[in-house]
């Protein structure tokens, strides 16, 4: 990721790219379970569907509860707000109107069969974590955003490569591990 300068006002964004030989439906499998993705990721610990749901829909919430060496600990509700099996699953974090972050993964099928994932996430426009960094470092705003936005980058990067490792398992008869 280059520097740019983005303020989180400017509601700054990141994302990660693979191309997986498995099918779009076999990565939508595991891209739209939550149970599976704190096992995949550097800061996610669990999540959890709530309301009696059981897996994306359109409208549902999750919890998810998140750790980091320099936030601590939190817990926040999602919204899913885009959910097209196998094309796309996004959520808003906190306020769906005013998320403090939106996330997505984005599915292509590709003429051989296998799949484009992307990951993708924009910060804001609502308040987060960062927004209390930022709060008590101004002047370092530019930077501290620099930094969480090339570690999403990064985190989404390896979470892409593990959902790769799992689909392509799969897909070649390989125990899933």
């Amino acid at each position: 990721m280059k520097w740019t300068g983005a303020r989180y006002a400017d509601r700054p964004t990141a994302e990660a790219r693979t191309r997986i030989a498995a099918s779009p439906e076999r990565v939508w499998e595991l891209v739209s379970d939550i149970a599976l993705m704190p096992t995949l990721s550097a800061e996610l610990r669990s999540a959890e569907w709530l309301d009696g749901t059981t897996g994306p829909v359109l409208g549902a919430r999750f919890t998810g509860r998140s750790e980091h060496a320099s936030f601590g600990t939190w817990e926040t509700t999602s919204y899913v707000v885009e959910c097209e099996a196998p094309r796309v699953f996004a959520w808003a974090v906190e306020d769906p109107e005013r998320p403090s972050a939106l996330w997505r993964f984005s599915l292509t099928a590709a003429d051989d069969g296998g799949t484009e994932l992307t990951q993708w996430v924009r910060m804001g426009p609502g308040r987060s974590g960062l927004s209390y960094a930022i709060d008590r470092m101004p002047e370092k705003e530019q930077k501290i955003v620099y930094v969480r936005m090339r570690e999403f980058e990064q985190n989404m990067a390896a979470t892409l490569d593990a959902i790769k490792k799992l689909a392509e398992g799969a897909a070649s008869g390989k125990a899933d591990a």
